[in-house]
C-alpha cells in the first residue's frame, strides 16, 4: 500500500502561518502536483514547470499535455491527432500568496479534413481575454463593488484592461440573455451630460432590470428596441409606462398592437409637471414679495415641493404658519396635493370623475402655471386613467436612475457613451456576466 505524502512536510506551520520561504520549500518538493491542484486541471493536461521569482513577486506556471493524445476539432467535434501547437499564450491567474500568477500554455491544433487547421478551445480562458476563467470572474466580482480606479488597483489592471473586461462580460451576458419582450415595460430617458444629451432606457418592470439602452430620446431610438421583436411577440406586451413624451408615444403606437389601451403615463412624471407649476407660482410670488420688502417665502422652496407627510417635523410649525397666510403658492400646493388622490381609484370612470372636479378647480385658480399644467394633463387623460387597469409606474426607473448616478460618481464620469452603456448593462441589466468553459471542453482530449 502506497501512502501519499502530505502536501507539506510534517511539522510545518499551519496554512495561516505559511510564509514565502515555506511555500518555496514546498514548491521545490512537488511544485507540479501542487499547482496542478491549484489550477484545477486534470489529465491529459499537466504542469511541466513552475518558476517563482521572489524579487518580482511573480509565479509562472508552464502547462503542457501528455504525448500521444487526440484533440477535438472545435467545429465538427471530431477527434484527430495533434497537428502542431499555436504560439504560447499567457493567462493571468489568481494570485498565489499575494504573488502575481501566470499560466503559460501552447494550445494544440488539429488538421481537420473538413475544416482545415483549427486550434482547440481553451480550458484556461476565453480567446482575447488574457485571464483564466477564475481570475476574470474575480475581476467581475470586484467590479460590482467598487469604482474603476479601485478595481484597477486591486486587480493590477490598467484602465483599458478594466473596461475590456466589463465589455466582454456585458457582451457575454447579452449573448446569453433570453430573447423575449417583457410583459410590462417602462420607458424613460436619462441625461448623461450637459447640453441636452440623453440615453433612452427600456426596463422590465417585473424583473427590475434594464433591457435596452440607446442614444438620444427620439422616436427612432425606441423603435430600434421594438424592431428586435416580431408583431406576435409585441402583441404580448400588456402595458408600457412612460412620460408624456411624444416621440415615445408615437414609437409605441406604431409597433405595439392596441397601444392606446396599454400606454400608462407615469404618475411620478405627471406629478413632476404639477410640481414645476407650483414652483413657478412660488418664484413669481417670492419675487413680488421681495420687491415689496417682504421675505415671507425666503428659504421655503422645498416646503411646497414636499408632500404633506414628508415635511420634516422641525419645519411643520413654519409650514403651518405659512398655510395660514393668504398666499398663492399655498393654493397651488393644495391643488397639487389633491391630485395625488386620483391614483387611489381602481376604476377609470372614477378617475375621470375625480379629475374633472380637480381640473375645474385648477383652471379656475387664477394661477397661470397651474392652469397650463391642468390643460396638459387633460389632453393626455386617456392614458393617465389606464393606470386603473394596469397599476404600473416608472418608480423602478427612478430607483435605477439613482443607481446610475451613483455609478457615474464612482467612475468620475465616462470617457464615451459606449462606456456609459456598458456600465448600465453591467450593474443594472441582470445579466449572467461570468465566463465559464463549455461543457464540451472536458472532452477535447482523448488518449489513443
Amino acid at each position: 500500500m502506497v501512502i501519499p505524502r502530505p502536501p507539506f512536510p510534517i511539522g510545518y506551520p499551519p496554512i495561516g502561518a505559511i510564509n514565502f520561504r515555506t511555500i518555496c520549500e514546498c514548491i521545490e518538493m512537488d511544485d507540479n502536483l501542487l499547482f496542478t491542484k491549484i489550477l484545477g486541471i486534470s489529465l491529459p493536461w499537466l504542469v511541466k514547470q513552475v518558476v517563482v521569482d521572489e524579487k518580482s513577486q511573480r509565479v509562472d506556471i508552464y502547462v503542457d499535455h501528455e504525448p500521444g493524445i487526440r484533440a477535438m476539432c472545435p467545429v465538427c467535434e471530431k477527434f484527430y491527432g495533434v497537428y502542431d501547437h499555436a504560439p504560447e499564450r499567457i493567462f493571468r491567474h489568481l494570485d498565489t500568496c499575494q504573488m502575481g500568477t501566470y499560466v503559460h500554455v501552447r494550445l494544440p491544433r488539429v488538421n481537420c479534413p473538413d475544416h482545415g487547421v483549427k486550434q482547440i478551445m481553451s480550458e484556461f480562458g476565453e480567446n482575447g481575454s488574457g485571464m483564466t476563467f477564475a481570475y476574470e470572474s474575480f475581476v467581475i466580482r470586484v467590479a460590482r463593488e467598487c469604482s474603476i480606479e479601485a478595481r484597477a488597483r486591486i486587480c493590477g489592471l490598467g484602465w483599458d484592461q478594466s473596461w475590456n473586461t466589463l465589455d466582454r462580460a456585458v457582451k457575454r451576458g447579452l449573448g446569453r440573455k433570453e430573447h423575449r419582450v417583457p410583459a410590462r415595460i417602462g420607458v424613460d430617458e436619462k441625461s448623461i451630460a450637459k447640453g441636452h444629451k440623453y440615453e433612452s432606457l427600456v426596463y422590465d418592470i417585473d424583473a427590475g432590470t434594464v433591457e435596452y439602452v440607446c442614444d438620444d430620446r427620439g422616436q427612432k431610438s425606441l423603435e430600434k428596441y421594438y424592431r428586435q421583436f416580431s408583431s406576435d411577440e409585441l402583441a404580448k406586451v400588456q402595458a408600457v409606462a412612460m412620460d408624456m413624451w411624444d416621440p415615445y408615444i408615437a414609437a409605441t403606437k406604431a409597433y405595439i398592437p392596441g397601444a392606446e389601451q396599454k400606454i400608462v403615463f407615469d404618475r411620478f412624471h405627471i406629478m413632476r409637471h404639477v410640481l414645476d407649476a407650483v414652483d413657478k407660482v412660488r418664484k413669481a410670488e417670492h419675487k413680488a414679495l421681495t420687491e415689496a420688502g417682504q421675505q415671507t417665502l425666503k428659504g421655503a422652496r422645498y416646503l411646497w415641493l414636499w408632500s404633506q407627510e414628508n415635511i420634516p417635523v422641525w419645519r411643520q410649525p413654519e409650514f403651518e404658519a405659512l398655510k395660514a397666510k393668504d398666499l398663492k403658492v399655498c393654493r397651488a400646493w393644495a391643488i397639487k396635493e389633491n391630485l395625488r388622490h386620483m391614483w387611489s381609484y381602481w376604476h377609470a370612470g372614477y378617475m375621470r370623475k375625480y379629475f374633472a372636479k380637480w381640473h375645474h378647480w385648477a383652471t379656475h385658480s387664477r394661477l397661470e402655471p397651474i392652469k397650463k399644467a391642468a390643460r396638459t394633463l387633460k389632453r393626455h387623460l386617456d392614458n393617465i386613467v389606464t393606470y386603473a387597469k394596469h397599476r404600473i409606474t416608472n418608480a423602478l426607473a427612478e430607483g435605477i436612475n439613482a443607481k446610475i448616478e451613483k455609478i457615474k460618481r464612482m467612475a468620475c464620469g465616462f470617457r464615451n457613451r459606449a462606456h456609459y452603456r456598458t456600465a448600465i448593462y453591467f450593474h443594472c441589466g441582470g445579466l449572467d456576466l461570468f465566463p465559464r468553459p463549455s461543457a464540451q471542453q472536458t472532452l477535447k482530449f482523448k488518449t489513443r
